[in-house]
């Protein structure tokens, strides 16, 4: 198990990126949560197996939202236990 703290910055929010998000999440064997900033950004955690976290995060970067991605921070935190993957207002 693995798990990534993850921060989009561009023009990620009013565009639907925490729904493409939650429904690209379902091809993938993780979970977590994503959420809007008040700064702008859009804060991700996910956890699965390596290489499904890591498919899923490609996937992200390669989706529709892919335009509206200026610039992606991830970073390794412990794995957490969490089930789905939810949109946290």
């Amino acid at each position: 198990m693995t798990a990534r703290h993850v921060f989009y910055e561009g023009r990620v929010q009013g565009v639907g990126f925490r729904w493409s998000a939650k429904n690209l999440a379902r091809g993938f064997d993780v979970t977590g949560w994503v959420k809007n900033l008040p700064d702008g950004r859009v804060e991700m955690q996910v956890c699965g197996d390596s290489d499904e976290v890591e498919a899923f995060l490609e996937a992200m970067e390669e989706s529709e939202l892919k335009s509206h991605i200026k610039a992606v921070d991830v970073k390794v935190i412990p794995p957490f236990a969490a089930q789905g993957f939810d949109i946290v207002r």
